[in-house]
């Protein structure tokens, strides 16, 4: 009986993440009154990234705004990567490029080259993505500058991946739903904690008045969601999910590669502040409980009792799982939502286990 309470204990821990990331799946998205759109800088940083310049950079140029400048950010490549820059910029006088050779100091970083772009950036609004990310729509800078205003001096956009055949595909799309329904979520309950860098805005002075990224400049990630921990608060921070918002991006199309992704992206967090690294850990293992203990009390009890727990769980989690997906163009990934959930989990555990024999050391 013991058992069963605690299997019903874990089960109310899981429902009450749910139950927060409500705050997001209900929520509707409210445009910010007409205002004055400011001049924008939208700063892209590549290395060995050509192919997906000669790709991306037509889409960003061909943006419905006003009042904008693109700086390329061509950070020590050695492939046709600053040649494909110049031939655009040559065309196009709204595009500055700013040529990063490695430092000795912070040799490999990405921080290093971002800050080089900024402090060439003209206008005090920042707008940030990936070489590999396409916009939405060409409403995008327009729906992301239109929610920085007044004291709202960060947006926190959502990067999505492209959609492929395939199993990988699926669990990409499946992580990256789950973190953006996280971020958003505690974000809306005003808590703020990260953003991801493919769709990500914030203010110069913000920047500048919280020393950039010096504070974490020695760990190879966490220029989006390091600094967003270190500054982001309830009161400056807002979110923009409408879909001409998003962009989208070409997913890892291998496991291995998927796989190192992730091991550096996971490094970061262990560097978030105690309450989110409390709440983020607390969340992961209640996970990991709901499944082992599922299967220990299916086998080891009367099942009928287990299974209620069982299905309860599952109807909250399609209810508010489900509802995000369909608000961020990803509802395919419903029908099999506790089979990407367990297919994750094992994969982030072996992730964890894996970084703690080795972690990587560079951005690329």
């Amino acid at each position: 009986m013991v058992l069963l309470y605690i299997f019903a204990f874990v089960v109310l821990v899981n429902c009450m993440y749910y139950f927060l990331f409500s705050k997001f799946s209900f929520s509707h998205y409210q445009k910010t009154k007409k205002q004055e759109l400011l001049p924008v800088s939208l700063i892209i940083c590549a290395k060995n990234e050509a192919e997906n310049l000669r790709t991306h950079i037509p889409f960003w140029l061909e943006q419905d705004f006003p009042d904008f400048e693109i700086i390329l950010i061509n950070d020590a490549s050695f492939d046709d990567t600053l040649e494909v820059m110049e031939s655009f910029a040559e065309k196009n006088s709204c595009i500055k490029i700013v040529d990063v050779e490695n430092n000795e100091a912070f040799w490999g970083s990405k921080k290093y080259a971002l800050t080089l772009g900024i402090k060439k950036a003209t206008h005090q609004q920042l707008i940030f993505t990936d070489a590999d990310c396409m916009p939405s729509s060409k409403n995008w800078l327009k729906e992301m500058v239109s929610n920085l205003y007044e004291e709202k001096k960060i947006v926190l956009g959502f990067g999505a991946y492209q959609k492929f055949p395939g199993l990988l595909n699926r669990l990409i799309r499946f992580e990256t739903l789950m973190t953006a329904v996280q971020y958003f979520s505690y974000a809306k309950t005003g808590n703020p904690y990260m953003g991801v860098g493919r769709n990500l805005a914030y203010t110069s002075k913000l920047f500048y008045a919280n020393n950039g990224f010096m504070s974490h400049m020695e760990i190879p990630s966490g220029d989006d969601d390091l600094f967003v921990n270190q500054v982001a608060t309830k009161d400056n921070t807002a979110v923009c999910y409408s879909e001409d918002s998003f962009t989208y991006s070409v997913p890892k199309k291998t496991w291995s590669a998927w796989f190192l992704q992730k091991k550096r992206h996971i490094t970061t967090a262990k560097h978030y502040q105690y309450k989110h690294k409390f709440l983020l850990g607390l969340y992961y293992v209640s996970e990991i409980l709901f499944w082992v203990l599922s299967l220990v009390t299916l086998l080891l009890l009367d099942w009928k009792i287990p299974v209620i727990i069982i299905a309860f769980r599952f109807l909250i989690q399609y209810i508010v799982i489900g509802k995000a997906a369909k608000k961020l163009n990803q509802k395919d990934l419903t029908p099999l939502l506790p089979f990407w959930e367990l297919l994750l989990v094992f994969i982030q555990l072996t992730i964890f286990i894996s970084n703690s024999a080795s972690k990587p050391t560079k951005w690329k």
